[in-house]
């Protein structure tokens, strides 16, 4: 049975979870896919300052333009 994540199979998605556990434990884990959250999230909200900054500035060189 294949899954479509990156073409592994289940056995091998068995096989990473158990890696990560012994290599972080079960009570950091939480912890570090907190962190992740965080990370992905300030990354997210960084994105949408850059999309809302860009349309802002295109706007002030046109009002420019037209004086």
């Amino acid at each position: 049975m294949k899954l479509l994540l990156l073409g592994l199979g289940t056995w091998e998605i068995v096989i990473i979870v158990l890696v990560v556990l012994l290599l972080f434990g079960g009570k950091k884990i939480p912890e570090l896919m907190h962190g992740v959250g965080k990370g992905v999230k300030s990354f997210k909200d960084g994105l949408n300052g850059l999309e809302d900054s860009k349309p802002s500035e295109g706007k002030k060189e046109e009002t420019k333009k037209d004086e």
